[in-house]
């Protein structure tokens, strides 16, 4: 039986309700997986925050997305999409370009080179996928799906 989160932090108190150990038994997870996907990542110089980024545009092609699209369908909160885009520019996995239209409209593509690193990198990132999950059968990961689901609706 694996430990519980009261032995993994070494906590002596019970925690204050059901609901504050499930909140921090999230962050904690959380934090777990999000380190599996960096240590995958690192070898290919790419953060989680670059590594969702370029998914999203790939999935956005051809049309691409302005800052505000891609900061809001982002995993995470970033506070400045601006830099992190300077830096992938920079790599040259994205490019960005003004709209011939609204000239204020500034939209950011995916690269061949972009394209090329995730499909590199796609299979190393399932496998960590695959290494953490491999426990739980697919009932068990379709419950959990559905209860963070709803956890996200409750807010």
């Amino acid at each position: 039986m694996p430990p519980t989160l009261r032995e993994e932090l070494r906590q002596r108190k019970p925690f204050s309700s059901p609901q504050h150990e499930a909140q921090l038994s999230l962050v904690r997870t959380g934090a777990l997986l999000n380190d599996d996907v960096e240590q995958a990542l690192r070898p290919y110089g790419l953060t989680a925050a670059q590594f969702n980024v370029l998914r999203i545009l790939r999935g956005a092609e051809p049309d691409g997305l302005c800052r505000n699209e891609l900061r809001d369908r982002m995993l995470t909160r970033m506070p400045d999409v601006t830099r992190l885009l300077d830096r992938m520019e920079a790599a040259g996995w994205v490019v960005r370009s003004r709209g011939s239209d609204d000239r204020r409209l500034v939209s950011t593509h995916i690269t061949k080179a972009g394209r090329t690193l995730l499909d590199e990198v796609d299979p190393v990132v399932e496998e960590a996928h695959q290494r953490r999950f491999r426990h739980l059968g697919r009932e068990q990961l379709r419950t959990l799906i559905e209860l963070l689901a709803a956890v996200r609706q409750g807010g």
